[in-house]
């Protein structure tokens, strides 16, 4: 008890995480393990609120890719997907998703931070908006076409 309020159950702190946004079952396992009291058993808990969909993959997958995709290459989306540790049939399937899009969604994010410019007149400049991209997640080849003009899907 702290200063007259009872500590949240468990099960009260992962509803109150998942109302925030989706997790999945490994970030709330790192997360609410540290607050685990004796007789606790969390992946009970785990099992129960999968087993009424509070939490499912699929769900954190597209809410990354919504949250996510719009502002990084799909390098940096999968990555995140990893480390929240989805299964990798699910990652794959948001690889393919994202591949589609990638020379639109790095040119868009190219766009805002450079404005409608022409091509770097420099070959500092170019490196700079280069490393840009590239630090977003998107690939060398789509960074040469972005920086190329090419728009064209190939």
């Amino acid at each position: 008890v702290i200063m007259g309020f009872a500590k949240p159950s468990l099960k009260a702190r992962a509803l109150r995480l998942l109302a925030r946004r989706e997790h999945s079952r490994s970030e709330l396992e790192a997360k609410l393990a540290p607050h685990m009291q004796e007789g606790e058993d969390l992946a009970a808990l785990l099992d129960d609120l999968q087993a009424k969909d509070f939490i499912n993959e699929e769900r954190v997958a597209e809410s990354v890719l919504h949250r996510r995709a719009p502002r990084l290459g799909a390098q940096r989306v999968l990555q995140e997907l990893r480390r929240k540790g989805l299964e990798e049939e699910l990652v794959r399937a948001a690889a393919a998703q994202l591949k589609s899009t990638e020379l639109q969604r790095a040119h868009a994010v190219w766009q805002q931070r450079f404005g409608s410019t022409p091509a770097p007149a420099t070959p500092q400049e170019r490196a700079r908006q280069m490393r840009f991209l590239a630090a977003r997640g998107f690939g060398a080849d789509v960074v040469r076409r972005v920086l190329q003009g090419d728009d064209d899907e190939s």
